[in-house]
């Protein structure tokens, strides 16, 4: 066996999409069933945080970031490769012919660096002082106004609404706004 073949590589396994976890917990069991754990050694499902909104409340959830792949790390031999790519939901390795084909190094650092930096970053700004909007849930839904302040930490603005006829304050989540026009 040469030297190459002895470090753990990076691979795409193709998905049916919505699947991913099924996969993941169908290999997970198979692997230590059979003793395959020095072979394959993670098994990872980009995911990233998004933040919506539902029944007036701002909820966070895992969202694949790439609907039908999943990164396996792993010493592929003949029989981890059949035993993979005869799980059930998948298609097969990403790559020529049906061979696998291993990420390059950059790829997988962009790829698992993107999801460090998803956990722990904020979502941009979408906002500034001055931009019109257009209030899109809660009581004051269809109201429009303009941002007086925004808050990243909060992910919150304050908009200055016409209620009745007198100017009015309100702080609002930036999925409870958006820009009019």
């Amino acid at each position: 066996m040469s030297l190459t073949r002895t470090v753990r590589k990076w691979y795409v396994l193709r998905t049916f999409s919505g699947h991913e976890k099924k996969v993941e917990e169908y290999l997970m069991r198979e692997i230590e069933r059979l003793g395959y754990d020095d072979k394959l050694s993670q098994i990872v499902i980009p995911t990233e945080t998004v933040f919506e909104m539902r029944a007036g409340k701002k909820k966070t959830r895992e969202k694949t970031s790439f609907p039908g792949y999943i990164l396996i790390e792993a010493l592929i031999d003949p029989y981890l490769k059949e035993l993979i790519s005869g799980a059930p939901s998948t298609i097969g390795f990403l790559g020529a012919n049906g061979e696998p084909v291993p990420l390059r190094p950059d790829e997988v650092s962009r790829i698992l660096g993107r999801m460090d930096e998803d956990q722990g970053e904020q979502p941009e700004i979408p906002f500034k002082t001055g931009d019109p909007v257009k209030v899109v849930d809660g009581p004051f839904n269809t109201f429009t106004g303009f941002v007086e302040e925004v808050y990243p930490d909060k992910m919150k603005v304050r908009v200055m609404v016409s209620i009745f006829g007198r100017k009015t304050p309100l702080e609002l989540d930036y999925l409870q706004v958006e820009h009019e026009g």
